[in-house]
């Protein structure tokens, strides 16, 4: 699924704010538990989960719970 965004003319043509706004987004989502860390992982393009773990830790947000689909999304990506 793809979701369009209307961003205001300032911000959209600064690609480095526009990142910076995504980074935010799924930060907050995950936070809250809307995003799991498979999703979270996807939205912002991380291909493996070790890549998520850094950028989570950099933002200084740590795991919350580890679910049965974050182990069955890492065993699919093992294979």
């Amino acid at each position: 699924m793809q979701i369009t965004v209307d961003l205001p003319d300032d911000l959209a043509q600064h690609p480095q704010s526009t990142q910076k706004a995504l980074k935010a987004f799924a930060l907050a989502a995950f936070r809250s538990g809307a995003l799991t860390t498979l999703q979270t992982r996807l939205l912002l393009g991380f291909e493996t989960r070790y890549e998520l773990d850094g950028f989570l830790k950099e933002h200084g947000v740590w795991e919350q719970s580890y679910s049965l689909e974050d182990l069955e999304a890492d065993s699919l990506d093992i294979r």
